[in-house]
């Protein structure tokens, strides 16, 4: 799904037909683990890939490395690779990135708001609603 969104983008930028803010902003935030990367880098500084990886261990190298990919395509993060053996990169965010990190900041204040609504919600059996509806 997020490909989808992501290469419709693409597609219209270069076009040059290509005029929604939102859009673009959702795109460039669309999967899983862009802006929880976003956040570490932002906070904590450079990172190499396995940190990231430990920092998100349920993300697979795969999507780890095309989120890591579209970041720095988008500019949002940087990608320095050092002639080592063995390999050294490391992943930091950009100036355009940390433009970002306020947004970020305000949409995990909204998430931490909003659970704190859930845990006041007693949950419910669906069974038990589906067998009140039908008497």
């Amino acid at each position: 799904m997020t490909d989808v969104v992501r290469k419709d983008v693409q597609k219209k930028l270069l076009s040059g037909d290509y005029g929604c803010a939102k859009e673009l902003t959702l795109s460039m935030f669309s999967g899983k683990w862009k802006i929880v990367i976003l956040y570490h880098l932002g906070k904590d500084g450079i990172y190499r890939f396995g940190e990231l990886k430990k920092l998100l261990p349920h993300a697979s190298n795969k999507v780890l490395t095309q989120q890591l990919r579209e970041l720095e395509e988008d500019e949002l993060i940087t990608r320095t690779l050092y002639p080592e053996v063995p390999v050294r990169v490391d992943y930091e965010i950009t100036a355009l990135g940390q433009t970002l990190l306020p947004i970020i900041d305000l949409m995990f204040e909204w998430g931490t708001n909003r659970l704190k609504q859930l845990k006041h919600v007693a949950p419910r059996n669906i069974n038990e609603e589906a067998i009140k509806k039908k008497r």
